[in-house]
């Protein structure tokens, strides 16, 4: 046997001119520095599996409140609460038994989230009112610098607070700032020259209080207006409920299993018994209930599909649904059962929602509001209602444009890359912005399934771009253009098979009726977990550390770190962690 002959270009003697050995053993990992930004559901994952996952870590988690848990933190309007089953919205690997209600409401989601913050002390790494406000990628040293905004150490209480700017750098950033964070005010004239009380769900004033008395105008039909409807109906004089669009209220997600643990079809939400509570103690029976539920409301992608059997079942029970709950003001229905598909617009199970707006103390009214004057809010038609109070349920900035300069390779922004839409390879990671990995960005949300597991997927994926970045000893890596090109093709071949490509205002479609779909997966929750279990590091660019071109520089000296030191476990590979052992019948 001869050998395979070496390449003519490389003949034998000339590569190692120039090459020299690395002075490291193959695992004796460089340091790395890791940032995330912010402390929600993506950060504390972060804060959990980078530190867990990556020897020689330097990890921060800079978070802009001063609290952890982001959306769930910042939404304290009353009736804030999941719109999917809590058991189905916890982390996979941190189970919660203790759930008051089939959807809880947004203060247990806090104080779980809490919980996970203290049980793994990430507080070690957090630091709270640390805003981001620039981000830039230096392609000399392959490192994002930083500035942030924090209050001044020595800030006078007296004066207020004041706030300082400082620098910092990562080798990899990781953003977790969420889709649904920069809440906005409606485009309605007038808002600001209303004399009473104006709040915004998502910048709820808890102080305001005395509800009783007051003439209360609610304005939207979107998740946050379903929930604070039916929570302040019992509370106010009167409330009126200014709707512009249409909206499928009711619960694609697990109906079937509502339905059996209240025993009866018409309920919308179901609080747990101390003996449920108790059953769920059991380990083996709360692993079961949990999988059903979660393997049930997979069930429910084929919803989204255009003419499909569940499509066509989902209208004709949802309409049915909302008509009988609206039977004492029937003609709410035809201002609010809508002509397009379930799911073109997210549907929510809204508890209590369709039968607050039968209430006598509740007018519903669907004419365009034309301003706001100083007294309250004037229609189209020349109504005017006088109000104490004004909620603005209208939601937040769903165009993934920062409020902060984000600029990547060549002095380009983010803010321009995703003109007129993002583009992104599989909403982690965008060409040109190397070193850079975020989770619920564009297209990364799904609208059946769990948004849990999909985070942690995410972050696993960006773990594993950061693990092949420290062992193999790169500068950088980065996304080729061609495949987030190639990614983006595919998206759009998808959405017009499914109903989210119909004529409905959705923030799936970044607040418009038509147009391109950047809020959502293209596929089933279950299609992107596979997805992203392997990644195509074919579809990626490297750059080497210190201009050293041989790509296997990253073996070092030959040794392992143990050979080296004479330490360790020099049979670690027979450890019951390590061997794989088949089954006796494959």
């Amino acid at each position: 046997m001869t050998g395979i002959p070496l390449a003519p270009d490389r003949p034998a003697g000339k590569s190692g001119d120039k090459f020299k050995l690395g002075d490291f053993a193959i695992d004796e990992y460089r340091p790395i520095k890791v940032v995330a930004i912010g402390a929600g559901f993506s950060g504390i994952i972060a804060g959990i599996r980078f530190p867990q996952r990556i020897q020689n870590i330097d990890f921060t988690n800079y978070e802009k409140n001063a609290g952890v848990g982001g959306t769930w933190y910042l939404n304290k309007y009353p009736g804030v609460a999941c719109d999917i089953p809590s058991h189905c919205y916890q982390l996979t690997f941190e189970e919660n038994t203790d759930w008051s209600a089939f959807y809880s409401p947004g203060s247990e989601i806090l104080a779980y989230l809490e919980r996970v913050v203290d049980k793994y002390k990430l507080m070690r790494y957090i630091k709270l009112q640390h805003e981001l406000i620039h981000a830039r990628y230096d392609e000399p040293s392959a490192k994002w610098h930083l500035r942030l905004r924090r209050p001044a150490i020595n800030s006078d209480s007296t004066a207020g607070i004041h706030f300082e700017e400082f620098e910092d750098t990562a080798d990899i950033l990781f953003t977790g700032l969420g889709s649904l964070s920069q809440w906005t005010w409606p485009d309605i004239a007038g808002l600001n020259e209303f004399k009473g009380t104006v709040l915004h769900t998502a910048q709820w004033d808890e102080s305001v209080q005395d509800w009783g008395t007051k003439k209360v105008g609610v304005i939207g039909v979107g998740s946050s207006a379903i929930q604070i409807v039916p929570a302040l109906q019992p509370k106010v004089a009167h409330l009126f409920n200014y709707v512009r669009g249409k909206t499928w209220i009711a619960s694609p997600f697990a109906i079937a299993k509502l339905a059996a643990l209240t025993h009866d079809s018409k309920s919308d939400n179901y609080s747990f018994t101390d003996a449920d509570k108790k059953a769920f103690k059991d380990r083996e029976y709360y692993k079961a209930f949990r999988h059903d539920l979660e393997a049930h409301i997979h069930t429910a992608y084929p919803v989204v599909l255009r003419g499909s059997a569940l499509q066509q079942w989902a209208q004709k029970a949802f309409k049915q649904s909302m008509i009988n709950k609206l039977e004492k003001k029937p003609w709410i229905s035809d201002h609010l059962v809508p002509d397009f598909s379930v799911g073109c617009r997210r549907a929510t199970p809204g508890p209590g929602y369709l039968d607050s707006l039968t209430r006598d103390n509740v007018d519903f009214i669907s004419t365009p509001i034309k301003r706001i004057t100083a007294t309250g809010i004037e229609t189209i038609d020349g109504h005017h209602q006088e109000l104490d109070a004004i909620v603005c349920a209208t939601g937040f900035d769903t165009t993934f444009q920062l409020p902060f300069p984000f600029i990547g390779r060549a002095g380009v922004s983010l803010q321009d890359a995703y003109k007129p839409h993002p583009i992104t390879y599989l909403s982690v990671c965008v060409p040109g912005f190397p070193n850079w990995f975020q989770a619920l960005g564009p297209n990364s949300a799904v609208s059946s399934g769990s948004l849990m597991v999909i985070l942690e997927r995410q972050i696993e994926y960006a773990i594993k771009a950061t693990l092949k970045l420290q062992r193999e000893r790169l500068k950088s890596i980065e996304v080729k253009k061609e495949a987030a090109q190639d990614y983006d093709e595919y998206i759009e071949h998808y959405f017009p098979t499914t109903v989210y490509s119909e004529k409905c205002r959705s923030w799936y479609k970044m607040g418009k009726e038509e147009g391109r779909v950047t809020g959502l997966w293209p596929g089933s929750c279950l299609h992107a977990l596979r997805v992203l279990e392997h990644p195509r590091w074919e579809d990626f660019d490297y750059e080497p550390l210190n201009e050293i071109k041989n790509r296997f520089h990253w073996l070092g000296d030959g040794q392992t770190y143990n050979d080296k030191t004479k330490t360790g476990d020099r049979a670690w590979y027979l450890r019951d962690s390590e061997v794989d052992i088949p089954p006796s019948k494959l």
